[in-house]
């Protein structure tokens, strides 16, 4: 049991070590917007986030765009997959183009592995691009370092601002201001095997942990309950926060006494207890079978998963997604928040017909194509 916990423990602490060294920077700077908290959504605004979409309404963004600068070539950092790069290829940017056409647009795919120092290197160097489709996580580095442009004052940012969710908006915050917009949001939800929900005799999934549990002895051999992907903080959130964990106070700036309270410590022990039971699946700790065959195969119940899960893989031997799949705690059902944000950088040149780009990238032919 101590092994587990020190592996499992190695991935809360990450977190931890994360806020301690915001603390160490001398400003009481968050992240996240002061309003935001880790809490689950409600039910119609998590099915939208699962399936990609970051407005509550209809797509962000607006209709009443222009343009009346000079002709001009934009450059565009992205890492979208081959089959997103060709709608934004041939649908997206043609479309733009045409109503725009003193804005041409330079698509730069880039690998995500040493993406950040390349970033790094083109701000230090003054050739990073005029836009970015960038990693949540990095806009607040990014922000800090003084390398992003504000889009408070932007035209248009206001009226986009309230169309959009919360959650997916406040990562692009830092110190008072947003350096940027949320392009597209994910989050992990249950992903349920629907062979061994009827072998359990299940007309719905189970609505609580505690349901969960209960199903302990009914499992053949070689079966788990459900099972996280790693013991990373991304993989382990949604379960830990679920059982009454924290990792800070909720302005983000302090770890000590949250991460290491009582309730959080609870948390961890009850995870390390379910895995050492059989409860909690071999593939928190890297073990077999994995979470998405052992889904299909029946071998787990639920596993956490995004809505890549059903971009790649086809098979039917699975519950549907649909909002609230994930089990409630004491903490109540919680998730994760992650996806791409689009921002602009200090050194651009052409950032009037960036921002018009982006908005347009926020506008529904685009979120909808």
């Amino acid at each position: 049991m101590k092994t587990n916990l020190k592996k499992l423990l190695a991935g809360l602490l990450t977190a931890a070590l994360l806020v301690s060294a915001a603390g160490c920077s001398g400003g009481n700077s968050s992240s996240t917007a002061p309003e935001s908290k880790p809490e689950s959504k409600p039910a119609a605004e998590s099915s939208k986030a699962e399936s990609g979409e970051t407005s509550t309404e209809e797509p962000a963004g607006d209709s009443g765009l222009t343009y009346d600068g000079d002709e001009v070539t934009i450059t565009y950092w992205h890492t979208h997959g081959d089959s997103e790069e060709v709608v934004l290829k041939e649908q997206i940017v043609p479309e733009f183009e045409k109503q725009f056409p003193k804005i041409h647009v330079k698509l730069v795919r880039m690998p995500y592995d040493g993406l950040k120092q390349q970033v790094i290197q083109g701000v230090s160097s003054g050739t990073a691009p005029d836009l970015m489709r960038m990693d949540i996580i990095w806009v607040p580095e990014f922000a800090k370092m003084g390398a992003l442009t504000a889009v408070d004052d932007l035209p248009g940012f206001a009226e986009m601002k309230d169309t959009l969710f919360e959650g997916p908006l406040s990562t692009n915050y830092y110190d008072g201001k947003y350096y940027g917009v949320p392009l597209n949001t994910n989050c992990l939800s249950g992903c349920w095997s629907k062979s061994l929900l009827d072998q359990l005799g299940l007309k719905e999934v189970p609505k609580t942990y505690d349901d969960v549990i209960a199903l302990k002895d009914q499992l053949k051999d070689g079966q788990y309950l459900f099972s996280t992907e790693d013991t990373n903080t991304w993989a382990t959130a949604p379960l830990f926060y679920s059982l009454g964990g924290t990792y800070t106070n909720e302005d983000y700036t302090e770890a000590s006494g949250y991460l290491n309270g009582d309730a959080s410590v609870k948390a961890l022990e009850t995870i390390v207890k379910w895995y050492d039971e059989g409860i909690l699946g071999p593939a928190t700790l890297g073990g077999k079978p994995d979470v998405s065959n052992g889904v299909f195969r029946g071998e787990y119940l639920f596993a956490y998963q995004g809505p890549w899960f059903y971009t790649n893989n086809k098979e039917e031997d699975i519950a549907k997604v649909q909002s609230g799949l994930l089990p409630a705690g004491d903490g109540g059902s919680a998730s994760v928040v992650g996806g791409e944000d689009l921002c602009m950088f200090n050194s651009g040149k052409n950032q009037e017909a960036a921002w018009v780009f982006a908005r347009f990238l926020m506008g529904e032919f685009a979120q909808t194509a």
